[in-house]
C-alpha cells in the first residue's frame, strides 16, 4: 500500500509531469482541466510529500563521449561498505548504485569513455572486494514514464 494516496487528478498532474516536467504551471492546469492555483498548490504537495523528487534533463552520455555502459557487481565485506558508498558517490562514471542482496553487496551502473577507463573503474572497485562486470552491448532501455493506475482498493 503507498505511503501517500493518490486522487485521478494527482495522477493526470503526475502523468502530464512525466512527459513534459517543463510545463508552466497554467500549461498543466490546462491540461489537467484544474486553475493554475490549485494545480500549483498539489504539485508542491507531491513535492513536499517526496513522491516529486526533482526535475532535470536527460543527457545522452554516449553523444557526450561516454559509449560504454556496464554494470558491475562488488561483493564487499560489511565495513568497506561506507567505502562503496563514498566512491560511488564520489565518481562521475558512476550512474547508479544498489545495495544487494546475493553473492554481490552492490550494483553499479557505470559509464566510461573506453573499455581502458571501464578496466580502471573496476580496478578501482576491486579495492573494496571482488568484482563481477557485464558490458552492455546495446543502449540500455531506461524507462522515464511510470504509469499511474487507480489499484482496485482505490488507491
Amino acid at each position: 500500500m503507498p505511503k501517500v494516496m493518490l486522487d485521478a487528478r494527482d495522477r493526470a498532474i503526475l502523468d502530464a509531469l512525466q512527459e513534459d516536467a517543463r510545463l508552466s504551471f497554467a500549461a498543466l492546469a490546462r491540461k489537467v482541466g484544474m486553475s493554475p492555483p490549485a494545480v500549483a498548490e498539489r504539485v508542491r504537495r507531491l513535492e513536499a510529500e517526496g513522491v516529486i523528487q526533482g526535475y532535470g534533463a536527460r543527457l545522452n552520455l554516449e553523444a557526450l563521449g561516454y559509449p560504454v555502459t556496464a554494470l558491475v557487481a562488488v561483493a564487499a565485506t560489511p565495513e568497506r561498505y561506507p567505502r562503496v558508498w563514498a566512491y560511488a558517490e564520489a565518481t562521475p562514471e558512476v550512474r547508479e548504485c544498489y545495495f544487494v542482496t546475493g553473492e554481490a553487496s552492490f550494483v553499479l551502473r557505470v559509464v566510461a569513455r573506453s573499455i581502458d577507463d571501464l578496466r580502471r573503474i573496476i580496478e578501482d572497485l576491486g579495492a573494496f572486494g571482488s568484482t563481477r562486470t557485464s558490458v552492455a552491448l546495446k543502449a540500455p532501455l531506461i524507462k522515464t514514464r511510470f504509469p499511474l493506475v487507480e489499484r482496485p482498493d482505490g488507491s
